[in-house]
Order: structure tokens, then C-alpha cells, then sequence
């Protein structure tokens, strides 16, 4: 369960063709990284996976049921939540408000659901402030918080888009941390990334956009020793 593939995307907003024929797989209990720079597709892909972008060509499959013309809720439904880059909270809700208003149970009565202490015990850094409204939150508090509400409906695929960016590298870190334990606890995650060492230290695979395409597909391991590849699409 939680296997997502997706077939020659093609991902537009309004006339514009953003995604060229995305095709990619994530398997059950995997992380893997979309890399690439500012503007090449990486948000589109996620956000087409989610319902969020028109996908007008190809198939996007989740557990081997189509995704394409879902809309967002019903994708989430099935077991895929969406972490996005603005970090976007309830900023008159307390964090622990901000995290029971995105409750439910787990689809399969097998797997313990997510609980607010649950998240506390994850994210310790929020227990001091269940209490405090989530607007007056740092940013790495907030993407602390964005994730455990995410995780709060029990999703059995995580998406996060750029979960790192401008955040404090003792945060990073800690985050590094959550997100290996979260695969090792077998959720299975898809995230995008421009910093190549912080996707090293928690990816499975990569895959490379550029230009709305698939430049690059393989391990961590194959494309570090591929300098000409992340010279030309990371900027390394």
C-alpha cells in the first residue's frame, strides 16, 4: 500500500504547459526526492499530484487508482497529505487547535492514529507551546506544526514541498531527524528539494526536473558520482 506513479504528466495553468511528460514512481515505505532549481516544476508536480494543477495528459495513479480530476479532498482521503512550502497555519488557532481540527482516523484499524500528544512526542519542541497561537510561531516551529497536522490524518503517502527552505540548520536537522523516523515507522514520502545534502541525507532515489522534464532518475549513491549532472541542473 502507498505505491504512486505517475505516467507522461502533463501539467498546465490556464494556456500555460508547465509539466512536459513527468513520469516517476514511489514505492511503498520510500523517500524520494524531486531536485532541481526555482521554477522548473518541482511544486507543479506535487501539486498535480494533489488535484491542485490541471493535468491534461497522462495518468497519475495512487495504490492503482487514478488520481486525475480528484479534487483535493478526495485525494486526501485516500491516504496522501500535502505538507506545502508557505507553511500555511491556522494563526489564531493554539498549536494544539491546529492540530485536532485536522484529525481523522486511519483508513485501516491496524495502524495507531496520530494524536496531538503523538506529535509532541515527535516534535518536542512544540509541547512548550500547545497553547501558544500558531501565528506567533518561528518558521521552523511552523513547519514543525504544518507537518504534524499533517500527519494528524493518518496518511499513508506524505507529500512536502521544499520542507527546509529558510529554516535555521539546527531546525534542519531535527527535521532530517523526524523525517527518517516517519520512514521508518513505513510512511512513505515524496519531497522536493534544491539543497542536494539535506535530500543525500534522507533520500532512497532522485529524480531531476528541468524544464518541466525528467532530466536525471536513479539513487543518491549513482548520482553523486555524476558531477556533470548536478553541475548542469543543481548548480553544484
Amino acid at each position: 500500500m502507498g505505491n504512486l506513479i505517475l505516467k507522461d504528466i502533463h501539467t498546465y495553468f490556464g494556456t500555460s504547459h508547465i509539466l512536459f511528460g513527468i513520469s516517476l514512481e514511489v514505492r511503498q515505505g520510500e523517500c524520494v526526492c524531486l531536485l532541481g532549481r526555482n521554477g522548473v516544476g518541482k511544486t507543479t508536480t506535487l501539486k498535480s499530484i494533489m488535484g491542485l494543477a490541471e493535468s491534461r495528459e497522462g495518468e497519475i495513479t495512487f495504490d492503482g487508482k487514478s488520481l486525475v480530476g480528484l479534487p483535493p479532498y478526495e485525494i486526501a482521503r485516500m491516504g496522501v497529505g500535502y505538507v506545502p512550502e508557505d507553511r500555511i497555519v491556522f494563526p489564531d488557532l493554539t498549536v494544539r487547535e491546529n492540530l485536532e481540527i485536522a484529525a481523522k482516523p486511519p483508513l485501516t484499524a491496524d495502524i495507531p492514529p496520530w494524536t496531538a500528544n503523538g506529535i509532541f512526542e515527535l516534535f518536542p519542541a512544540l509541547k512548550p507551546l500547545e497553547n501558544r497561537p500558531a501565528g506567533y510561531l518561528s518558521g521552523g516551529e511552523q513547519q514543525m506544526l504544518t507537518i504534524g497536522r499533517t500527519l494528524m490524518g493518518n496518511p499513508r503517502m506524505m507529500l512536502l514541498d521544499e520542507p527546509v527552505e529558510g529554516i535555521a540548520p539546527v531546525v534542519v536537522q531535527e527535521i532530517v531527524r523526524k523525517i527518517r523516523h516517519l520512514k521508518e515507522l513505513g510512511l512513505t514520502i515524496l519531497f522536493t528539494e534544491q539543497n542536494i545534502r539535506f535530500a543525500t541525507d534522507i533520500s532512497d532515489r532522485a529524480y531531476i526536473i528541468e524544464g518541466g522534464r525528467v532530466r536525471y532518475a536513479g539513487t543518491m549513491t549513482d548520482l553523486e558520482e555524476q558531477p556533470d549532472i548536478k553541475q548542469k541542473y543543481l548548480m553544484i
